[in-house]
């Protein structure tokens, strides 16, 4: 199975978490500029610490977060 980017990784828990009304995106943290260029960009992938923090303000259950570390190569 071939590895997916952390953008696709990113997305469908992205969308999950906004669709169940669990989350917003002001409530991420995310910055609108660096959310635009995951959105434009595949390769793109935030700082480990960034990572982590949408980990916990997405309020990730441990297999979706072991799911966007590993895309984002830290695990």
């Amino acid at each position: 199975m071939e590895k997916q980017t952390f953008a696709a990784v990113f997305f469908r828990l992205y969308d999950k978490k906004i669709a169940s009304g669990e989350i917003t995106f002001s409530r991420t943290g995310i910055s609108k500029r660096d959310f635009t260029t995951l959105c434009t960009d595949s390769s793109f992938v935030f700082p480990e610490e960034e990572v982590r923090m949408i980990c916990e303000t997405m309020k990730l259950s441990d297999e979706e977060a072991a799911m966007l570390l590993e895309s984002a190569g830290l695990i």
